[in-house]
């Protein structure tokens, strides 16, 4: 198994890690914020754990099935970041479409809500891009 490929492995335990938030006692506060700083709901539980399964799925079928994972889960994932600071919600889990914006911000909870993705995303895609290329 190539480099790639176990990333997609390490990308399915990370994604079921974040699926599992919600349920593991003492991660989230009163207010249901996973951490104290965002919110998980059952969309963003369903998405994690599609997430998870096409990745552990492209891990075992070949090289250019984690290839294509990797890009296009990245470019989504660190997408959804972005739009993260400028609306304070994402795309994948339809929340610029069912929340008005709550426009941009820099604070260090928007930082910290948003930083999974961009890290997940921003790493996915550069090791899709640069690494294993035959």
């Amino acid at each position: 198994m190539n480099t790639i490929r176990k990333i997609c492995v390490f990308y399915f335990v990370a994604l079921m890690v974040a699926a599992s938030l919600n349920y593991i006692p003492g991660l989230t506060d009163e207010n249901g914020l996973a951490f104290g700083i965002f919110e998980l709901d059952i969309f963003d539980d369903a998405l994690h754990v599609v997430s998870a399964f096409w990745a552990l799925a492209s891990g075992i079928i070949s090289s250019r099935a984690a290839r294509s994972f990797l890009l296009l889960f990245g470019a989504a994932y660190l997408g959804d970041g972005v739009f993260g600071f400028f609306t304070g919600y994402g795309y994948l889990d339809l929340g610029i479409f069912t929340n008005e914006s709550l426009g941009m911000s820099m604070t260090m909870p928007r930082v910290f809500a948003n930083l999974p993705h961009l890290a997940l995303g921003g790493f996915a895609l550069w090791a899709g891009l640069r690494l294993d290329r035959n």
